[in-house]
């Protein structure tokens, strides 16, 4: 199985599954096709998460989830337009966007599913951090942080809002799967941890908490206002005001 064949299973699931569909929208999805990325299971990034500067000691690596692991495939899911116009407008999250969050996180789920059976099939060992029972956040992170590992696959790097920017912008979902099927990894085409964000400060206006600086994000502040939302909306919640901002939803060059 190579990448193109994954590929295919992802963009299928997308056009297929009752779960990227929403009663009332017509023809429109939560997600377009997703932008996949590979990297190895050996890749010494992944030691360098279980610093505390990075996500933790708590973070697995690809081997502790798989004993045999070889790759590890990230993809990110773009919010279609519909999603992310709706959500540039200023104040509360649009309610689109808070079904692309609940709704569209049980498709994410799906399709870590999916790319698990898939594998499995195909006479593979495979699975989906995410999905397993060791998966946990301890005091807000994670025994498997998507966002790293996405930017070790080489799908994007990280904003003043510690979204994931990528080539299709930082509006989406992000997965992943460990399977021990050697595929060539895919470039990063980076090699800082921020290099595509501009310092623009859109995501520090947009930021109805005033959780966002030139420095970073308070994510306890980003947390708090989260758990309002909840409250007021239970049980969809969400914001995403950072990530649908443009020039975070322009594509990065390549």
């Amino acid at each position: 199985m190579q990448l193109s064949d994954i590929q295919a299973i992802a963009n299928d699931f997308v056009d297929t599954s009752p779960l990227n569909r929403v009663a009332g929208w017509g023809e429109g999805a939560i997600y377009d096709y997703p932008l996949l990325g590979v990297a190895a299971a050996d890749d010494p990034l992944f030691t360098r998460l279980k610093e505390a500067e990075a996500v933790g000691p708590q973070h697995l690596s690809p081997v502790e989830w798989l004993n045999n692991a070889q790759t590890v495939i990230s993809y990110f899911l773009p919010f279609s337009k519909k999603v992310r116009e709706a959500n540039r407008r200023l104040g509360i999250a649009a309610d689109e966007w808070l079904t692309g969050r609940i709704q569209g996180e049980e498709f994410n789920n799906a399709l870590r599913d999916e790319l698990v059976q898939s594998f499995v099939a195909g006479g593979y060992a495979a699975v989906s951090p995410a999905r397993d029972s060791r998966f946990a956040v301890i005091n807000r992170r994670s025994t498997w942080s998507e966002r790293h590992v996405a930017y070790i696959a080489g799908l994007g790097t990280f904003s003043l809002s510690r979204s994931l920017i990528t080539k299709y912008g930082s509006a989406g979902r992000v997965g992943s799967v460990i399977v021990n099927l050697d595929i060539a990894p895919t470039i990063r085409a980076y090699t800082t941890l921020e290099e595509y964000c501009t310092k623009c400060g859109t995501c520090i206006l947009r930021c109805p908490p005033l959780a966002i600086n030139e420095q970073g994000k308070d994510n306890a502040v980003c947390s708090a206002y989260l758990d309002r939302v909840l409250a007021r909306y239970r049980p969809r919640y969400g914001c995403g005001k950072c990530q649908t901002g443009v020039p975070c939803e322009a594509k990065i060059p390549v």
